[in-house]
């Protein structure tokens, strides 16, 4: 998938680069940083990294035949773009926790923020932001907060898995051509998608919700983009995006 590369020193954000100043009706183009100095993840959540050691980018492209409803669609494919080109790099064990982090074991390899903007009733751009650790061996651990104690993200890279460094722009060029968002592919990019969801193991785990803790069986996530959990009673319910929190 062919694109054209920016390539920035330093920038707040590189979502909001793209947003800013590329036209939306363009082609194809990624926005790449060695340094974020505002990188945001989901919701409230900030990205640290180290200046030049990670992949910190962001891709601004058209869906194929996406509805509004149907946005999920995107989180999942730039997921498993990410976990098929880790695959490329003999990372194994990696797995999707639900919405978009990507994870090695019970570690945090990379994390997205998706922006979709409409044109009627169908997405007419998607910026899609990833930051993906590479080469970053020491990291400043993000503070519990007392609302969230527990799920503060153990972080690892690239580096440590594999013991080398890695040329960023090949994990780059990887993801890029293993990104493929297609309508006519939703019910296969669900179907992988859940096959790599963290924690879909038959067993229970920890979770909270607005009601407190409780333990539960990750099941699937739905068409709509829901997680869907078997709790020890034997219901099944559905959570939206911050609905429910994983917890250690």
């Amino acid at each position: 998938m062919e694109a054209r590369v920016i390539r920035l020193d330093e920038v707040d954000s590189t979502n909001r680069w793209l947003r800013e100043n590329v036209a939306t009706d363009e082609a194809m183009t990624v926005c790449v940083a060695d340094f974020q100095t505002a990188g945001r993840g989901c919701g409230t959540n900030s990205w640290e990294s180290e200046r030049g050691k990670n992949l910190l980018f962001s891709l601004l492209m058209h869906p194929d035949g996406i509805e509004a409803r149907q946005q999920f669609q995107i989180s999942m494919a730039t997921a498993l773009a990410v976990c098929d080109a880790m695959g490329d790099f003999g990372i194994i064990d990696i797995r999707v926790k639900w919405p978009n982090d990507i994870y090695w074991n019970d570690q945090k390899l990379c994390g997205m923020l998706i922006e979709n903007r409409l044109a009627g009733t169908a997405i007419r751009d998607s910026i899609i932001g990833i930051g993906l650790n590479v080469n970053q061996t020491v990291f400043r651990f993000p503070q519990a907060t007392d609302h969230d104690p527990l799920t503060a993200p153990n972080p690892v890279s690239m580096r440590q898995i594999l013991g080398h460094d890695i040329d960023r722009e090949a994990v780059l060029r990887n993801i890029v051509s293993h990104l493929k968002i297609c309508s006519c592919m939703a019910d296969y990019t669900r179907m992988r998608y859940n096959a790599l969801l963290y924690r879909r193991d038959g067993q229970p785990h920890r979770f909270r919700d607005g009601e407190g803790d409780f333990q539960a069986e990750v099941l699937e996530v739905d068409e709509l983009g829901k997680l869907l959990l078997k709790k020890a009673d034997g219901r099944v319910v559905s959570y939206g995006f911050k609905e429910v929190v994983f917890v250690k």
